[in-house]
């Protein structure tokens, strides 16, 4: 483990995947989640043949009891087919606040859609379920769920939704869409997808209930796509490009902080390109983002989860470049704030 310090406040980094390790040549696509007893579960591709995204590829995790501390030795979430070439990926994990369990969703070959879930904090996983048929069009090809993490709504008339960030292919264009579910995953429904050329893409709730998406903008202009639900993601607003905030064509990250006052966090590579990986707070339900630090001040980063322990800490997990490990950062919000 690593420390920097600034001032007061330290900001402690750990690697949690080293390409080359486990039975592994490569890691990439992180995501995070915080369960209802404060565990740290951190996601990612764990791919046996080398950095493509197609091949013999398992979903594995790590899990952290005492805040990022310590870590428990990386087990398999899903496998299939042993040494087959079957890609198993996109992590996509919601916390259901109301039961306490953790559902995943991940995609088989980058187009098959499944669900596993579990009721113990991360340690044991349900046979997954294929919910291809109710979550994705006929028409579409790819399909990547997250990656990342989706919510739960917090308030207003969907409360209790737990919604999970998408996105597809179809005709040879890219697409942002969620699926929900309303019955605390017995059943999960397809809602109208977001306007075309957006990808990748993860969702935060606003203080009214509205719901805003952050979204993979595949236009030549670098800068993160918006688009807000008035509906509980049933249907989204057209685009908005955010010029304060940098996307270099990547996955990136959105999390709430705290209600009051409202913060949000979003995290991605600085730029230019996939390099200096970057975070952000806004006070103003992301219409400004005033606030940017550099977790990694020089060399390539890539995609980021965020996630918020009970003690207000903020924990990143983050590529750090193609071959390099996947880094695991807590720091808290008086680093982040302090040069602001």
């Amino acid at each position: 483990m690593t420390k920097k310090r600034t001032g007061t406040q330290p900001l402690h980094e750990q690697p949690l995947y080293t390409c080359g390790t486990e039975g592994y040549k490569a890691y990439r696509i992180p995501s995070l989640v915080v369960t209802t007893k404060g565990t740290l579960l951190a996601f990612c591709e764990g791919r046996t043949n080398g950095i493509q995204d197609h091949g013999d590829i398992d979903l594995v995790l790590r899990r952290s009891k005492d805040g990022g501390k310590t870590w428990s030795d990386q087990t398999i979430v899903y496998e299939e087919g042993g040494t087959a070439p079957i890609t198993i990926g996109n992590p996509c994990p919601v916390v259901d606040r109301d039961t306490g369990t953790v559902w995943m969703s991940f995609c088989r070959n980058n187009r098959d859609v499944f669900m596993t879930h579990s009721k113990d904090d991360g340690e044991t996983w349900s046979k997954p379920t294929e919910i291809t048929a109710d979550v994705k069009m006929k028409s579409w090809g790819w399909y990547a769920t997250g990656p990342g993490h989706g919510l739960q709504i917090t308030r207003g008339k969907h409360k209790g939704r737990l919604v999970f960030p998408c996105d597809h292919e179809a005709r040879k264009r890219a697409g942002s869409h969620v699926f929900v579910s309303d019955d605390h995953g017995k059943s999960f429904v397809l809602t109208q997808r977001a306007e075309w050329e957006m990808n990748e893409c993860e969702v935060s709730e606003l203080s009214d209930g509205r719901l805003l998406l952050s979204m993979r903008n595949n236009h030549e202009e670098e800068h993160r796509a918006f688009s807000i639900s008035e509906d509980g993601g049933g249907t989204w607003s057209k685009p908005e490009l955010n010029p304060q905030v940098y996307c270099s064509v990547c996955q990136a990250s959105i999390e709430r902080y705290s209600w009051e006052p409202s913060i949000l966090l979003h995290s991605g590579p600085g730029g230019p390109g996939r390099v200096e990986m970057t975070v952000r707070a806004s006070y103003d339900e992301g219409k400004t983002w005033p606030v940017t630090r550099r977790l990694k001040e020089e060399g390539g980063s890539g995609y980021s989860d965020l996630a918020i322990l009970p003690d207000g800490s903020i924990c990143c997990l983050y590529e750090s470049g193609w071959w390099g490990p996947i880094v695991f950062a807590k720091f808290s919000m008086e680093w982040l704030t302090e040069n602001a």
